[in-house]
């Protein structure tokens, strides 16, 4: 579930698959948590786009920002490749990753913890043990059609990832959409609590999506999918029709 990705840009981006010079760079991740109990757990919808809030709400916190105590950390994973790495836990696993440094979000039946990145071979104790295999995970009803207002990260229908998979691709959907933001438009969305939502593409409209000039994240192919297949289109309204 860890991925490197690429949007549709002319010049050299983090989420780019070939060789460039953030590849020199020392390499980090950004660790996500869910929340898995047996007898609960979350929606896979809303488990999707509780991941991508967790990562808008890490980008956009003043620990990340200037001279904040996540501020390095996050320019060094930033300047590098940018990876996401999805684990699940729960009960005890939960407690004790919830008692490390970072941010919890929540959404209608889904919780995800979001750390500050570290180094790929540098992962605390309380993570490394947590399982990255098993989020698989179902919507007990269709989840109905998006806010047409509010932003969207439409998922590629001719792709079959795991719940896991899907959370870091709906991540690097919206953190896309975040970088192409004017700051005041950015600061709306914090306002508007990261209001999002995560929807299959309709079939006959992905590939108009994938050319309509939004952002666009390509997977580099290490898990689950080939190489160069483009998972997510990031729809922001902030960001139709440039």
């Amino acid at each position: 579930m860890s991925s490197e990705e690429t949007p549709v840009t002319p010049v050299p981006s983090p989420f780019h698959q070939e060789p460039n010079p953030r590849d020199e760079a020392p390499q980090y991740v950004l660790p996500m948590v869910v929340r898995i109990e047996k007898a609960e757990p979350p929606a896979r919808t809303d488990a999707l786009e509780t991941a991508a809030r967790a990562v808008l709400v890490m980008l956009s916190d003043e620990r990340s920002l200037g001279d904040g105590e996540w501020a390095a950390a996050m320019r060094d994973w930033q300047d590098a490749r940018i990876r996401k790495v999805v684990r699940r836990a729960r009960g005890a696993e939960w407690r004790k990753a919830s008692a490390l440094p970072g941010i919890t979000v929540t959404g209608k039946s889904a919780e995800v913890r979001v750390f500050p990145p570290v180094p790929l071979d540098g992962w605390p104790k309380e993570l490394v043990k947590l399982q990255v295999s098993g989020t698989d995970l179902d919507d007990p009803a269709e989840p109905g059609a998006p806010d047409p207002l509010a932003p969207v990260l439409w998922l590629n229908p001719e792709l079959d990832m795991s719940a896991g998979k899907a959370m870091a691709q709906a991540g690097h959907g919206a953190q896309l959409a975040w970088w192409d933001l004017s700051q005041e438009q950015r600061t709306a969305w914090r306002e508007a609590d990261f209001a999002l939502s995560v929807r299959v593409a309709p079939r006959g409209e992905w590939a108009a999506l994938t050319a309509s000039g939004l952002p666009v994240v390509r997977d580099a192919g290490f898990t689950e999918i080939a190489p160069g297949s483009c998972t997510v289109v990031a729809d922001h309204p902030g960001l139709r029709g440039r």
